[in-house]
């Protein structure tokens, strides 16, 4: 049986039932993880629960962010399995899964609940925009929102949402070390494509910018190929995380 360390926490108190929960992996994140989760606050005083889902961090990420949310869940060590031990422990109709490195509009929640209603929509995401000023990166960026448009296929950092009762129809993320985001999208897109919405989630450009540009593209196409192809996402783990240290 897993079991799952459960902190709660913070002056606020949030809506009995929430609309919305957003779930945050992390792992080693104390340096940045204040800052990020301080924007999300205003969205926390208007109902949205806000779920930390730790990987059994070394530094003090669980302690910082403790008073900035309404749970903290350290669960074994793996972003599927991570956002899937939030999710379990989520109150909200409607999950949405974020990058601790990202920033979202102001009216996410509003954005989110008020599309999937309007459309039908079960599932979706945000449009990305990276957060570093070089053109090629508006390029980059440009590129992975058309291809998600054509292909229906998110990845973490467009911030996926999907109604509670679909994730948990489909069995959440799958349990592997890579291209968790994908698995998930194809699953969900067999129960209707996603609500693309062009308003921004702002996600780090930081591998981008330490690894090159074109090396970068070369890297993630290597990856996502090889792994369409049936490759081992353990061993493109291996790969991607070695190369992103």
């Amino acid at each position: 049986m897993v079991r799952f360390s459960c902190f709660f926490s913070s002056p606020l108190t949030p809506h009995p039932s929430p609309p919305l929960t957003i779930v945050v992996p992390t792992l080693n994140e104390a340096p940045g993880i204040v800052s990020f989760l301080q924007p999300l606050q205003r969205l926390r005083e208007r109902g949205v629960e806000l779920i930390l889902a730790d990987g059994d961090s070394q530094d003090a990420t669980v302690a910082n962010a403790s008073p900035l949310v309404d749970r903290t869940l350290t669960s074994p060590r793996g972003r599927a399995l991570q956002m899937n031990a939030g999710a379990a422990h989520a109150g909200g109709d409607v999950l949405l899964f974020l990058h601790a490195d990202a920033r979202l509009p102001d009216d996410a929640e509003r954005l989110i609940l008020d599309g999937l209603r309007e459309t039908d929509r079960r599932w979706g995401r945000f449009d990305v925009r990276l957060s570093g000023a070089a053109t090629m990166l508006r390029v980059v960026e440009w590129m992975m929102n058309r291809r998600s448009r054509l292909t229906g296929i998110a990845t973490g950092d467009h911030g996926l949402f999907v109604e509670r009762g679909l994730f948990d129809e489909v069995g959440g993320f799958p349990a592997i070390a890579l291209m968790e985001d994908v698995a998930l999208s194809a699953a969900l897109k067999r129960h209707g494509r996603p609500l693309c919405l062009v308003q921004s989630v702002i996600a780090s450009s930081r591998r981008w910018e330490k690894h090159g540009i074109w090396r970068t593209i070369a890297l993630m196409w290597r990856l996502r190929l090889a792994y369409f192809l049936g490759a081992e996402p353990a061993r493109l783990a291996e790969i991607y995380y070695g190369r992103s240290q």
